[in-house]
């Protein structure tokens, strides 16, 4: 399904989105009609679209929007992306008409296999906003793969973890979880973990992961997924820690959406 602005989308309307991939998004898993961290995602929503289009956006009509992409049994993904149809490509300080495009998938079953991923230096641009512009996430996950992994992980400079290209990382040292302290991109499904669960946040880098005892990745459509391999560093497929917070995830109650 694809609708924007609650209409059935026209392939000439999303010209503008694909030419310049400048606009902002939101993926939400809906289960039984319900959605955890359901206000965060409006949060986000609403924040980004003041940051790059200068005006506010309605949460309950991003609700009502989103409510026709999703039946009220079952799970779908359903993403939520606002952006301007006129902008000009010379003239982004004029994109002020943020539009709004529903779309939806069936959401994967939980939770998914381990991921075994590659470390590679990037930052994102804006880190604070979930950007349309993919290119930089698809070609390095395009590369690890290419390399025989599932991912990347970025890291900066100094090799200092920050977030994989959708999801975000945490580890577990033996003692407490450990969510890495870094310009990144915060997801929902971290926040609602950060709440459930003791935690410290602290710089990971490289060499710190020797002393880790499991990793694991978070975003809305996974979950928490276990990462069983870094670079040549191979963790746990599972361990204890991440069961805890996978059953702290799920026991979070989803508002309507």
């Amino acid at each position: 399904m694809a609708e924007l602005n609650g209409e059935p989308v026209e392939p000439a309307q999303l010209q503008n989105l694909a030419l310049t991939n400048y606009g902002h998004f939101t993926s939400m898993r809906v289960d039984d009609g319900r959605v955890r961290g359901l206000s965060l995602h409006m949060e986000r929503l609403q924040r980004d679209c003041r940051t790059l289009f200068g005006t506010d956006l309605d949460p309950q009509r991003v609700r009502e929007l989103a409510r026709r992409a999703a039946p009220s049994t079952g799970s779908t993904t359903v993403r939520v992306t606002v952006f301007d149809p006129s902008l000009d490509l010379g003239h982004p300080d004029k994109a002020d008409d943020p539009h709004i495009l529903v779309t939806s998938r069936p959401a994967g079953a939980l939770p998914l296999p381990p991921l075994k991923v590659q470390s590679t230096t990037y930052v994102r641009d804006v880190p604070s906003v979930k950007s349309v512009g993919l290119f930089a996430t698809l070609h390095h996950r395009r590369q690890a793969q290419l390399n025989g992994f599932d991912d990347a992980l970025f890291v900066d400079q100094e090799h200092v973890i920050s977030e994989g290209g959708t999801w975000n990382i945490g580890f577990f040292d033996g003692s407490r979880v450990i969510w890495p302290n870094a310009d990144c991109l915060v997801g929902v499904t971290m926040d609602l973990l950060k709440a459930a669960h003791d935690h410290e946040t602290r710089s990971v880098r490289l060499d710190d992961l020797t002393n880790m005892r499991a990793a694991f990745a978070t975003n809305a459509a996974i979950g928490v997924r276990a990462v069983s391999a870094i670079d040549g560093i191979e963790l746990p497929e599972s361990h204890a820690i991440i069961d805890t917070l996978r059953k702290e995830y799920m026991e979070i109650e989803g508002d309507l959406l």
